[in-house]
């Protein structure tokens, strides 16, 4: 499971798009018999192999064809893909915040009715994650975020409320990404900041609350942790984080789901636990919502939200869960009794419960930079909260400019 957050930009060049991605587009069936859908993913090998079988069982029942395709292009070979034929009819796979630059330069088709009933969804967040000024362009699939990792050897019992968490840290250790806003935005948002404030689905990159009070108060709790604390260096990244953990020099480590495998193979007694509240309210984590959409440029729209259904209603369990270990987003599939009785990844979902998507707008792109660059400052002890929030404030609100 991949964390990468950035929108990507790198461009291949129309040609390579053109011999690479050849004999991968949408069409008719060579047979004449049906459609040929064409998916493309960005999930792992693993999890498009068993969604492949899924597929298949839908083209069995109606006649048409599924090819599956491992896609490790970016936006601009998808734009040229798409805009020569030679793209797919779905994407299914795709962080929301990648494909909120796919809306934006009309590449994905309004989701039509009867393909997504609000009730069937176990978290409004999941469906806000794809909504554009309240039109939905894309289905959520799966719901990932990050969640407190602890060694039970070292820690009986998960902290419930941060105070707790810095009392037991002291003893045992705690490390984490702290420098990156992903990771860190949880102690903002609990407090009261937010990135762009959003208006009953739409997000208002004008209003950035990222130097508000509340998020003062969050970059306050995040200097504490390095700088009075002493839990961690301000150098820390996530790999040394997760080594220590692996290596059970620490009793406490915030990460996601991408991470148990690794853990569980080291050998490490560890459980998970939703992120310990703040002052009784909530940390409220980011997360991503990989999700699907069909493409404007598709000829076969109609057999493509067809298939599109069929793979979202089957896959929940057997491939989001039980092969990618994400959080499902259908409440069917949070009810089955596998995923009630996994106690680690349903503490993912109870997290999910309280976090928020990452805004879905191009102009979370002028965020990664300056929080990255001012959480470093934070840490050091070079910069107080207050200086942060107005430094990050006025970085954001610069590079927003320089995008327009």
């Amino acid at each position: 499971m991949k964390k990468g957050l950035k929108i990507l930009a790198s461009a291949l060049t129309v040609l390579m798009v053109s011999t690479v991605l050849i004999g991968c587009g949408s069409g008719n069936n060579s047979s004449g018999k049906g459609k040929n859908i064409v998916v493309w993913s960005h999930l792992n090998d693993s999890d498009i192999k068993a969604l492949d079988k899924i597929g298949q069982e839908w083209a069995k029942k109606t006649g048409n064809s599924v090819k599956f395709v491992t896609d490790k292009s970016d936006f601009q070979a998808y734009t040229a893909a798409a805009q020569s034929s030679k793209g797919p009819d779905i994407m299914f796979g795709m962080p929301h915040n990648d494909i909120g630059v796919f809306q934006k330069a009309g590449l994905l088709d309004e989701v039509p009715s009867g393909i997504i009933n609000d009730g069937d969804y176990a978290a409004k967040s999941a469906l806000d994650a794809v909504t554009w000024s309240g039109k939905r362009y894309a289905v959520p699939i799966a719901m990932e975020t990050y969640a407190l990792f602890y060694n039970t050897d070292k820690v009986k019992e998960a902290p419930k409320t941060t105070d707790e968490l810095e009392e037991q840290a002291k003893k045992v250790g705690f490390k984490y990404d702290i420098n990156n806003i992903y990771f860190s935005y949880a102690w903002i948002s609990g407090n009261g900041g937010y990135v762009f404030k959003n208006n009953n689905g739409t997000l208002d990159p004008k209003d950035i609350g990222l130097g508000n009070e509340g998020a003062i108060k969050g970059y306050q709790f995040i200097q504490d942790l390095v700088v009075k604390d002493k839990l961690m260096n301000a150098d820390i990244t996530g790999d040394i984080a997760k080594g220590d953990f692996t290596a059970k020099k620490i009793g406490f480590y915030i990460t996601g789901a991408w991470d148990i495998e690794a853990l569980q193979k080291a050998g490490v007694p560890f459980s998970v636990a939703p992120l310990s509240t703040i002052n009784g309210s909530p940390a409220k984590s980011f997360m991503t919502v990989q999700s699907a959409f069909v493409s404007s440029e598709s000829k076969n729209k109609t057999e493509a939200w067809d298939l599109m259904k069929y793979l979202i209603s089957k896959s929940g369990t057997d491939v989001i869960y039980k092969v990618r270990h994400s959080v499902p987003v259908l409440n069917s599939d949070l009810e089955n009794s596998d995923f009630k009785n996994d106690k680690i990844v349903s503490a993912f979902a109870e997290q999910a419960k309280v976090a928020e998507p990452m805004p879905n707008i191009p102009e979370m792109n002028a965020v990664w930079t300056p929080t990255g660059n001012n959480l470093k400052l934070l840490t050091q002890g070079k910069q107080n909260s207050a200086k942060t929030a107005e430094k990050i404030l006025e970085q954001v609100a610069d590079g927003i400019k320089q995008m327009k």
